[in-house]
């Protein structure tokens, strides 16, 4: 069975289209424009899941033999019957009515509990609930909702240049800005027929890697954080500024924001110091660590994910190749095959395994930046010729494969779809609670680093 990875709907002047992604090929179903009705897919892909229920919000489409119709993205303060997607909505506000209780998925008896956790947490991040069903300390079961902060990004891009577009795509989310501007080049590019220029790549693959190391060692500080060990927090935070200051003095920002607009970066002698000094902390950090025989006791088999999980789950990015699958989008990509690209993967599924694999990555996206640094990295100002077209474009970021489709009309976009990998990863993550404490959860939800905002497009 092909792996899926996406599925939305495009609204077009005969009805709707509803497009399915799996890893092989592009399902396209035509839905009547009055009464849109297509077939669920749950059963033989769960993640899919909530793809079919912000359909249904977005444009209220019905899925048939689906087990799972409560609203997604439209909160219970939402009033029915009200598609923000469809081009007909120009309302300044959706209309509200008096809630009503979510109907969470519980697991009852009488020495079970429930517990919830946010949306507001006690600490600096975005807000997502997490909803538990409890047996003593034993996590049964839990439930993730998200959706808090939902920015209706695809319908901001509605109406745009493709240069209008690049400040919003480039700021979808901080810790993906160079991975969702090369999949919006990809997919333009791709809409035109017209390959992205190898230098554009290049420049684009050595960028990536600086926002993947900056991610990988922010979690290598953050996981042993989480399992009670704040020495390590303070050594991945300090490495992480300074890569952030790297990208800064190359593109001009932390973050990378519209670097790949740019027709060059600023050319750094001392990238290769840089590189050398990461990888050294890297060995020592990793000779630190692997000797903390109780740190190990915490992340050894705590949140595991059996690969028959990952594979039902369709899971991607780090999670999945935790778990043993050869996936990841690099491999595919002659820019990275070119300059040596490894695919690492672990097998137990478990914290561990996560943690291990994150390591490995890093010290791999150093050599990464290294071979690709030896190269001109000055492309042409980027820019399209024609105005109209479809394409897409798929990116592995540091949390994993991001994708993104597109449409141009009349020198605009018509339509633009873009899927973060936690959009998936999130409805695998109950999967690793069983088994575990409620106090562990922190902990395996941090392994997985799972995104909110990127999620909440």
């Amino acid at each position: 069975m092909s792996r899926f990875i996406a599925r939305f709907v495009v609204e077009t002047d005969e009805g709707f289209q509803l497009m399915t992604r799996y890893a092989q090929r592009m399902a396209c179903e035509t839905l009547d424009s009055q009464h849109p009705v297509a077939q669920s897919i749950l059963s033989q892909h769960p993640a899919a899941n909530w793809f079919e229920r912000k359909a249904h919000d977005d444009f209220g489409i019905q899925f048939n033999g689906s087990y799972d119709t409560r609203p997604l993205v439209a909160h219970e303060h939402i009033a029915p019957n009200q598609f923000p997607m469809r081009k007909a909505f120009h309302e300044a506000a959706l209309k509200t009515q008096s809630p009503s209780p979510y109907p969470y998925e519980v697991i009852e008896g009488e020495t079970t509990y429930e517990i919830a956790v946010g949306p507001i947490h006690a600490g600096i991040i975005e807000p997502g609930h997490f909803h538990f069903s409890q047996a003593g300390e034993a996590m049964l079961h839990q439930e993730v909702r998200h959706f808090y902060k939902y920015r209706a990004i695809e319908k901001m891009l509605e109406g745009k240049t493709v240069n209008e577009a690049w400040p919003i795509i480039s700021r979808i989310s901080g810790h993906s800005s160079i991975a969702w501007q090369w999949a919006f080049a990809e997919a333009v590019a791709d809409s035109q027929a017209n390959p992205l220029p190898e230098a554009f790549r290049r420049k684009a693959a050595l960028l990536l890697e600086l926002e993947r190391l900056a991610h990988h060692l922010t979690d290598l500080g953050f996981i042993p954080n989480d399992a009670g060990f704040a020495a390590a927090l303070a050594w991945g935070s300090s490495l992480a500024e300074r890569t952030r200051r790297q990208m800064h003095t190359l593109t001009g920002h932390r973050f990378g924001f519209d670097a790949l607009l740019h027709p060059d970066i600023n050319h750094n002698d001392t990238l290769s110091q840089f590189t050398q000094s990461i990888r050294d902390e890297l060995y020592r950090f990793s000779d630190w660590i692997e000797g903390i025989p109780s740190l190990w006791d915490r992340l050894d088999t705590t949140g595991r994910l059996q690969k028959k999980q990952a594979i039902a789950y369709d899971v991607v990015g780090v999670v999945a190749r935790a778990c043993g699958l050869n996936q990841d989008v690099r491999s595919k990509n002659s820019i990275y095959t070119e300059n040596g690209f490894e695919l690492h993967t672990q097998r137990k599924g478990d914290v561990a395994a996560r943690f291990r694999l994150r390591l490995a990555e890093a010290l791999h996206s150093l050599t990464l930046i290294e071979r690709l640094n030896h190269a001109s990295i000055t492309h042409a100002p980027f820019s399209i010729e024609g105005d109209q077209g479809e394409g897409e474009g798929q990116i592995e970021s540091s949390l994993g494969e991001l994708y993104l489709w597109l449409k141009l009309k009349e020198g605009v976009i018509d339509r633009c779809y873009a899927r973060d990998p936690s959009f998936i990863n999130w409805q695998a993550l109950h999967l690793m609670m069983p088994g575990n404490i409620i106090a562990d959860f922190p902990l395996i939800n941090k392994s997985c680093d799972l995104s909110y905002a990127g999620n909440d497009l």
